[in-house]
């Protein structure tokens, strides 16, 4: 199934970072998700590749949604 990388804050998706197929280290920036006026990075929980993207920057997202899936 894969990793999932879930946004930790309800906001507007600002920009993907990475796409399907990219490489990641755990920590990489893989979306970038805007609140109250903040840019709030959200970080790859694991090492992999993007094998799904959920997201396109101006989608509103909840806490908890699936933005990335790392395979």
């Amino acid at each position: 199934m894969g990793t999932p990388v879930f946004a930790h804050i309800t906001g507007t998706v600002w920009q993907v970072e990475k796409g399907i197929g990219d490489a990641v280290e755990e920590g990489d920036v893989v979306v970038i998700l805007e609140s109250m006026k903040m840019e709030m990075p959200v970080e790859a929980p694991t090492a992999g590749v993007i094998t799904e993207v959920h997201c396109q920057p101006g989608d509103a997202v909840e806490e908890g949604a699936v933005l990335a899936v790392i395979g």
